[in-house]
């Protein structure tokens, strides 16, 4: 099983970045991991809300693997704690299917993509879609550290 994670836009967030490729180097140990970004227009985000949703997900559609399971990471989502979320990490990975992870722009997702996969919530609040990147991928060698039995997650 490989995971991808798919993120609309860079981050020029610097702290975000640092912890985001430290996750990174460490989920390597554990896993197959591809990031890929989808790169958007800076005119794109100037065009109106509703048309840079489209436009994310018209992209977002031409890079999912179809052979992949895909998720999107949205607050209205299927929530877990972290021993539930490595229990169906492990599940899925049990599979041997691909998994896709995605996480949205700035606004969410198009209604479009919200009807066409499951979702995965870290929590009621909202979060601005970059720090989801960091958060998700903590989540990630978290769950990967709890299977393992690793001294990572305390519970």
């Amino acid at each position: 099983m490989k995971i991808n994670l798919l993120l609309i836009d860079k981050t020029d967030i610097e702290y975000i970045k640092q912890g985001f490729d430290e996750y990174l180097k460490r989920l390597k140990f554990y896993t197959k991991l591809d990031v890929k970004i989808i790169s958007t227009q800076k005119k794109i985000a100037k065009s109106g809300v509703e048309n840079q949703k489209s436009k994310e997900a018209e992209l977002t559609d031409k890079t999912i693997d179809s052979k992949s399971k895909v998720f999107l990471l949205d607050e209205n989502g299927q929530q877990f704690s972290s021993m539930e979320f490595a229990q169906w990490i492990n599940k899925q990975s049990a599979s041997g299917q691909d998994i896709t992870f995605i996480v949205g722009g700035p606004y969410g997702f198009a209604d479009y993509l919200l009807q066409k996969f499951p979702k995965i919530a870290l929590s009621k609040m909202t979060f601005s879609h970059q720090m989801v990147r960091l958060f998700f991928i903590e989540q990630l060698y978290r769950a990967f550290t709890i299977l393992k039995g690793e001294n990572y997650h305390h519970q």
